[in-house]
């Protein structure tokens, strides 16, 4: 390498800082203020709104697992089977609409063969399978949907979760088998980015369509954003003061910011996999995840302020 490039190298960890350093004072100018006093004050704090951040990051992270696990659970069990029965329907109604719209080609039909011609026609009715049956089927689409990869890793770690033995064997800097704990956290860091991806290209396939109208998507952003925050506050102060929830301050809002986060990306997983309403969801994925950056900022504010 040359002399060049060897300061090109070299440099570029400087110019990083340099970079940072003035937008941050770019950000605590009078046109900004942004960075006041008692912002770079509260920046150079160690330590959390909720107590310990060790602590707290320990116990904070168990919440949301545990939450994120019963809404995996949910979303691959009654959303999986209400995007798979809604795409049969749809599959279904295209075709006969194609049916509908072909000519017909007999050469020697007139227009009274879609007549009836004064014959009578005997009714057949379908018998309804046996009861048995109908439950066998049911309990068949259940097992089904309860088999899905992220119900079964959910399950197994509620079962290592809560057995102290199985937690113990894995979890913990002492665990004999923590090299699967270490494992699984690595697999886990590599899929986030993975789906992070997987979303963004996603997203683009909402700029490219439109099949949504406006109020359809404003709609969708007001409830998202701004009833069911409002409606997550009055559950989760009902359930306080009726004593279902502990007195956490931490637990409660991770409770508050389950009522503000955007659509599970799961969803979109589950579009592509029956090959339907791919379009409408990418549009509303886009301006969901747009309008989170500020719900969530602002109603993360909101729910401290009110926990503190």
């Amino acid at each position: 390498m040359g002399f060049l490039s060897l300061l090109k190298v070299a440099s570029m960890p400087i110019v990083q800082v340099l970079l940072i350093s003035t937008l941050g004072a770019f950000m605590a100018t009078d046109y900004l203020k942004l960075l006041s006093t008692d912002s770079r004050r509260s920046l150079n704090k160690d330590g959390s709104p909720f107590g310990d951040k060790s602590v707290c990051s320990t116990i904070g992270l168990s919440y949301v697992s545990f939450s994120m696990a019963l809404g995996a659970f949910f979303i691959w069990t009654y959303a999986y089977h209400l995007i798979r029965s809604a795409g049969v329907m749809y599959r279904a109604t295209q075709i006969a609409i194609e049916s509908a719209k072909e000519p017909n080609k007999d050469l020697e039909s007139d227009n009274q063969d879609s007549l009836l011609r004064n014959q009578s026609h005997l009714i057949e009715a379908v018998e309804k399978p046996p009861l048995w049956n109908q439950m066998l089927a049911v309990c068949h689409k259940i097992g089904d949907e309860l088999l899905s990869p992220p119900v079964i890793a959910a399950v197994i770690g509620f079962i290592f979760g809560t057995v102290t033995f199985l937690r113990n064997l894995i979890i913990g800097d002492s665990a004999p088998l923590k090299v699967i704990q270490d494992s699984l956290k690595l697999l886990g860091d590599g899929t986030i980015p993975s789906i992070t991806l997987i979303l963004g290209g996603n997203l683009t396939q909402g700029l490219r369509k439109s099949r949504v109208k406006t109020s359809i998507i404003i709609a969708v952003l007001c409830v998202r954003y701004i009833i069911l925050p409002i409606v997550g506050i009055g559950v989760v102060k009902a359930a306080s003061h009726l004593g279902f929830i502990p007195t956490d301050p931490l637990f409660r809002f991770v409770l508050l910011i389950q009522f503000t986060l955007p659509p599970a990306m799961n969803l979109a997983t589950m579009t592509q996999l029956f090959d339907v309403a791919q379009a409408e969801c990418a549009i509303l994925f886009l301006w969901t995840y747009l309008a989170a950056a500020l719900a969530l900022t602002g109603w993360s504010t909101v729910f401290m302020w009110l926990l503190s």
